[in-house]
């Protein structure tokens, strides 16, 4: 049995996870504070590469609520897993409770909270960055930033309220703006990083962490740090994995997935943030079939304390990828636009996924919240790639009202 931590449901499990314990013979407890969204989003599906799947409403933020429901339901687990950014601690609180492979919930916290990562890693003299903490409101009166800067939740994803800030007059309008909608939220103000934006996605099993590739991210504009266009390079600079990796060894990430977000400055590389998970945004489901892995099964045979294979199962070179995002320039209600869509043209594997419902209402965030879709596109030639792509989103209409 597969007890999955979930919020909101996600395409990595939908498309990838829940599959993938299909394929493993995994029954799966989702316990989930979102019980009709997942019921909905796995209408319709069954069969044998669907698995039997129990829901289960439960306050997954909170460790002693997950224990006590997996304990009262009397299913012995095989492995606890999430996906969720925020729900790696309670996860690893969980399957450390009832004896069972999983991560460090030390490190799942210091990837976590933005100011403990910035500490850890100036405590193990790897990486200083100009940080500091805003836990309660007024706190950023007293701070005095090098500008530009960047303020952002403390625990934040997506890029949500994350800004460039030029002045210390733009620092206090910010965090009163993000603290009148989110009351009692802490912010970090840190030094700006300039450079190209990379990532890089790991795969351990507490033994060996493995390298599956780096993404180049571009069209990323501040003030706001919305994800536009990815490419994963064919082979990330040694030099600069070493660092990553050197990094993560002194958080002690190591056991699963990991999304780790950089930029180069030369020969240095500057952590922006690690989510210890698999990469969202379809570039998790996108890696899996450019390097043509089951990606997804590994991370839960992890989970389940199996060792990873030496080569991880690739089937010969891997192939060229590129994630394309459609995202909102205003809120609004989302009148029109196109359903999933996968097909195979000039060589080239397209899969677009839809992010908004037709029907949803939602604010402009400038984050990642304000994808329509994204675009995957897997294939041989880069030029065969963009034309398809490119053809694509051409002939499809996206209509906010």
């Amino acid at each position: 049995m597969l007890y999955l931590l979930a919020l909101p449901p996600t395409d990595s499990v939908t498309e990838g996870y829940l599959p993938a314990a299909a394929r493993l013979g995994l029954d799966v407890t989702l316990l989930t504070d979102a019980p009709e969204a997942h019921r909905r989003a796995y209408e319709g599906r069954g069969g044998d590469a669907w698995p039997r799947i129990d829901i289960v409403p439960c306050e997954v933020r909170d460790f002693r609520e997950v224990i006590a429901r997996i304990a009262a339901l009397d299913r012995r687990p095989e492995a606890v897993f999430t996906n969720s950014d925020h729900l790696q601690a309670q996860a690893a609180l969980a399957a450390d409770w009832f004896c069972l492979p999983g991560k460090s919930w030390r490190a799942a916290l210091l990837t976590k909270n933005k100011a403990q990562m910035r500490r850890a890693l100036a405590e193990a003299g790897l990486e200083t960055v100009w940080s500091a903490e805003l836990a309660r409101p007024g706190e950023e009166e007293d701070v005095r930033p090098p500008f530009p800067c960047v303020v952002k939740p403390r625990e934040g994803v997506a890029g949500e309220d994350a800004e460039l800030v030029e002045d210390r007059a733009e620092l206090l309008r910010h965090c009163r703006d993000v603290r009148s909608r989110r009351p009692g939220l802490p912010l970090v103000v840190e030094e700006y990083l300039p450079g190209p934006l990379h990532t890089l996605e790991t795969l351990g099993d507490g033994r060996v962490l493995h390298v599956l590739g780096s993404f180049h991210e571009s069209g990323v504009t501040p003030p706001h740090f919305v994800m536009r266009r990815a490419d994963l390079l064919p082979e990330p600079p040694r030099t600069r994995t070493e660092q990553v990796v050197a990094r993560l060894d002194a958080l002690g990430v190591g056991f699963g997935a990991c999304h780790t977000e950089f930029v180069a400055q030369e020969e240095r590389i500057r952590v922006i943030e690690i989510n210890y998970r698999s990469a969202g945004d379809q570039a998790d489901l996108g890696l899996a079939d450019a390097l043509g892995i089951p990606l997804f099964e590994h991370v839960l045979r992890t989970h389940l304390g199996r060792p990873l294979p030496a080569d991880l199962g690739a089937r010969g070179p891997g192939r060229l990828l590129r994630l394309e995002t459609v995202n909102a320039t205003r809120g609004g209600t989302l009148k029109s636009a196109p359903g999933p869509a996968e097909w195979e043209r000039d060589g080239v594997r397209l899969v677009y996924r839809p992010l908004w419902a037709v029907g949803e209402e939602r604010p402009l965030r400038n984050s990642d919240r304000d994808h329509l879709g994204v675009v995957r596109a897997t294939g041989t030639d880069t030029e065969r790639i963009e034309h398809v792509v490119a053809a694509f989103l051409a002939g499809q209409r996206w209509e906010i009202a």
